[in-house]
């Protein structure tokens, strides 16, 4: 009589776990604290930048 099981396991490759993704990638999650400081962060450092930038052409052309 014939197994219906083959006696060797098959190999399967690429085999996932069906997990529900933390609280914070789902949609509608609020951000982050340290996100929205790092993201104020780097407006204020670009803010700076052009500041910088227009005050070093400016002083340039004053007589």
């Amino acid at each position: 009589m014939r197994r219906t099981l083959p006696t060797r396991r098959m190999p399967r490759h690429h085999l996932m776990l069906h997990r529900a993704p933390p609280a914070r990638h789902r949609a509608g999650a609020p951000p982050r604290t340290s996100d929205l400081v790092l993201a104020l962060l780097g407006v204020l450092l670009l803010a700076a930048l052009a500041l910088m930038a227009a005050h070093a052409l400016t002083a340039g052309t004053a007589p």
